[in-house]
C-alpha cells in the first residue's frame, strides 16, 4: 500500500483551505512575489492563515460560555537590510494579495537585486510531522463537551465539603498556514491544539486558597477522558487543601529547590528570552556576545526543541517556512547559540534555528522559544530534598516577570515547603523567588534525574504577540536565592 507523505498531505490541506476557496493558484503567489522582486530587497515572504477555534467554560455549576470563531487572512513582507515592510489583509484573495506586495515592495527603491523567484513553480520544504492533522474540534459533541465539564464540577464537589467554587474550560484549535518565499520555497503547517483548565477554591474558618491544573498539547480532544480530566481536578484540589495548610514564607537569602516540570518556566522567562537572536543582535541581552563563555555551572544543558512529539510549543515548520530543531542553547554551563529567525540569523550571518514565530497573518515573525528543556543530571530527587539544611522547596510556579536587559526575575510559588534538616516540614504560602537568571545558573549546584515536561498549558508573550510553548527541567538545587516571603 503506498502511503502519502505528511508534507505533501498538510500542503494538501493547506492548498484547499486557504487557496482554493479564495480562487488562488501558486502562479498568483509567484506574481506577487516578483512584483516584491522588481525592488531591491534582502527577503520577502507571503503568508496565508486559517483558524477555527473553539472554548467552553463552566462556573457554579453552570457552563456559562461557549464560543466558536473563524479567522483567516494574509500577511505580507518584505526586508531590506535591518528594515521590514509589513501589510496584512483580514481576508484572502487576489486583490488583497497584490495590494499587500505592492505596499511592502516600498521599502526598497526600485531595481532588482533581491532573490528572483522561481518562475515556473514554488518547491515544497522537506520537513518532519510530529503531530497530526486532524481538526480536534470535532473529536467530541458539543453535548460530550458540556458534559465533561459537569462531570468535573460534580467530581470536584465530592472531593471535599470545603471546596466552594470550581472553574474549568475546554478550549480547542485548528490553524493551518502556508508561507512562501522569495527564494521559491513554499511550506505549509496544519496545527491542532487543546487545552483543559481547572481551577478550585476551598475554604475553612474563613480562609479561602485556590488551586489549579491543566494540560493539553496537539491532540484530539477525545484525549480528555473521564480519567484524565479527574487526575486535573485532583491536583488542583490538593493544592488547594494543602494551601488551607501552609504557613507564611519566610524572607531571606537561602537554599532553594526547584521541582521538576513546570517549574521551567523561571528557565524560560529569566534564561530563554535571553537567548533570542533580536536581542543578542542588538547586544540587549545579557548573554550578547557571549558564545563559548561558561554561563551556568557545569552539568547545565539547556535546550530548545520544536521538534517534540504533541507537545504544545512543537511546530512542523515554523512561521517562516523553516523546519523546527532541536536547538543545543547551553552546554554542560557553556554557551553554544542563539534561538534564530531568518533576519536575525542573516545579519549575524548565522543559519535560521526554526524560531521565527508570529502570533497571526497580522503579525510580524520573530525569534521564539519552542519548547525550552534543561536536560537531566545524575541526582535523585529525594537525595536534593534531603540534601536541605534550611530552605524552600518550590514545587509549583504561579506568574512572573523578568527583565531581559539585565536578567532579573520575580516568580511566585503556588506550592511550596519549607526544608529544615532534608525534611519537609510545612508547607508555606506567599513565597516569591527574587533573582537574576544568569547568576542562578551559576548557582545551581544539584541536577536530578527526573526531567520532566510541563502539562501543556503555556502561553509566551513578546512584543504584544502571544504563542504556545513548552517548559521542563529535573528537580534543581539552587545556592543563594533570595526569597521574598510573608513571615
Amino acid at each position: 500500500m503506498n502511503m502519502i507523505d505528511p508534507m505533501v498531505q498538510r500542503l494538501a490541506i493547506a492548498q484547499s483551505t486557504l487557496l482554493e476557496p479564495a480562487g488562488l493558484k501558486q502562479s498568483d503567489l509567484l506574481r506577487a512575489l516578483a512584483c516584491i522582486a522588481e525592488h531591491r530587497v534582502d527577503d520577502a515572504d507571503l503568508y496565508f492563515q486559517y483558524t477555527r477555534s473553539e472554548a467552553w467554560s463552566l462556573d457554579e455549576g453552570i457552563v456559562k460560555s461557549g464560543s466558536f470563531s473563524i479567522d483567516q487572512g494574509l500577511g505580507v513582507r518584505a526586508v531590506q537590510g535591518e528594515k521590514t515592510a509589513f501589510s496584512y489583509a483580514d481576508g484572502i484573495g487576489i486583490d488583497m494579495l497584490m495590494d499587500a506586495a505592492r505596499a511592502t515592495r516600498s521599502i526598497a527603491r526600485r531595481g532588482g537585486g533581491g532573490q528572483a523567484p522561481i518562475k515556473s513553480r514554488l518547491r515544497r520544504v522537506k520537513t518532519a510531522q510530529h503531530y497530526g492533522f486532524a481538526d480536534p474540534i470535532a473529536a467530541m459533541s458539543a453535548d460530550d463537551k458540556v458534559a465533561l465539564l459537569q462531570k468535573i464540577e460534580s467530581y470536584a464537589r465530592a472531593r471535599d465539603p470545603r471546596i466552594r467554587q470550581v472553574m474549568a474550560s475546554l478550549a480547542a484549535e485548528w490553524d493551518v498556514m502556508l508561507v512562501a518565499r522569495l527564494d521559491g520555497s513554499m511550506a505549509a503547517d496544519v496545527r491542532p491544539l487543546i487545552r483543559l483548565s481547572v481551577s478550585v477554591i476551598v475554604e475553612q474558618k474563613g480562609r479561602r486558597e485556590q488551586g489549579y491544573s491543566g494540560g493539553g498539547g496537539r491532540f484530539n480532544l477525545d484525549y480528555f477522558t473521564e480519567q484524565q480530566a479527574f487526575e486535573h481536578v485532583d491536583q488542583a484540589v490538593d493544592q488547594a487543601l494543602l494551601n488551607l495548610e501552609a504557613r507564611p514564607a519566610p524572607a531571606g537569602q537561602m537554599t532553594v529547590v526547584l521541582g521538576s516540570g513546570w517549574p521551567g518556566i523561571l528557565l524560560h522567562e529569566a534564561v530563554g528570552h535571553g537567548l533570542e537572536g533580536d536581542f543578542n543582535r542588538k547586544g540587549s541581552s545579557v548573554f550578547s556576545g557571549r558564545i563559548g563563555e561558561r554561563v551556568a555551572a557545569k552539568g547545565v544543558t539547556v535546550v530548545d526543541d520544536g521538534t517534540l512529539s504533541e507537545r504544545r510549543g512543537s511546530l512542523n515548520v515554523d512561521d517562516e517556512g523553516e523546519q523546527t530543531s532541536r536547538t543545543v542553547l547551553i552546554e554542560d554551563g557553556v554557551l553554544k547559540g542563539y534561538l534564530q529567525d531568518r533576519l536575525n540569523a542573516r545579519l549575524m550571518k548565522v543559519s535560521p534555528t526554526g524560531n521565527g514565530r508570529r502570533e497571526s497573518f497580522a503579525h510580524l515573525p520573530m525569534p521564539r522559544m519552542t519548547n525550552t528543556i534543561m536536560l537531566n543530571g545524575d541526582k535523585d530527587p529525594e537525595e536534593i530534598i534531603a540534601s536541605i539544611d534550611r530552605g524552600i522547596y518550590a514545587v509549583n510556579f504561579g506568574g512572573g516577570q523578568v527583565d531581559i536587559t539585565n536578567g532579573k526575575f520575580v516568580f511566585g510559588a503556588s506550592e511550596a515547603w519549607w526544608v529544615e534538616k532534608g525534611k519537609k516540614r510545612y508547607p508555606v504560602k506567599g513565597a516569591t523567588l527574587i533573582g537574576n537568571g544568569p547568576e542562578a545558573l551559576t548557582r545551581v549546584t544539584m541536577i536530578g534525574n527526573d526531567m520532566k515536561l510541563d502539562p501543556g498549558v503555556g502561553t509566551c508573550g513578546k512584543d504584544g504577540q502571544s504563542v504556545p510553548v513548552g517548559v521542563g527541567q529535573p528537580t534543581l538545587r539552587i545556592e543563594g536565592l533570595t526569597v521574598g516571603g510573608t513571615a
